[in-house]
């Protein structure tokens, strides 16, 4: 096993319609205005940035983010990530319920030195750490899609 390697998977029911969800997404410079932990958003030009983040663990994650796809027909939004992380993240937003289920999936490898070395103990705290960004990521777009 690559104790460095991480799937994750987040579903997000938002009370809101997938192009207003869509819309949300990929304005990926606005997410610090929503989700607190996305500490900095960079664009260099159309397709590129640069990202830091930082949940309830006392270190920060920063990564280039290239843009793969970017099909509102479907609803998807995929980069890939080079950096503290690599690998992809891929947004795919569809109708649920009454309003919308946005899922996140992501595929990286953590790349920076200190985690590396802490692969193997740190684990369950790291995916804990993910899921604590990814709950209250969902909070801050469904209080900003219910604000507009």
């Amino acid at each position: 096993m690559d104790w460095n390697h991480y799937r994750f998977r987040s579903l997000w029911p938002l009370p809101a319609p997938p192009a207003a969800v869509y819309a949300a997404l990929e304005r990926a410079e606005d997410y610090p205005r929503w989700w607190p932990q996305v500490r900095a958003v960079a664009r260099r030009d159309d397709g590129t940035g640069v990202i830091t983040i930082r949940s309830a663990l006392p270190y920060s994650l920063t990564s280039t983010v290239r843009e793969t796809r970017r099909d509102p027909a479907a609803g998807v939004l995929e980069v890939t990530l080079s950096g503290d992380l690599d690998g992809w993240a891929r947004w795919t937003v569809t109708p649920g319920g009454p309003g919308t289920l946005a899922r996140y999936d992501q595929d990286v490898r953590v790349c920076k030195p200190l985690l590396r070395r802490l692969a193997v103990p740190g684990r369950p705290l790291f995916r804990l750490n993910h899921r604590l960004m990814m709950r209250a990521g969902r909070r801050g777009l469904r209080r900003r899609l219910e604000a507009v």
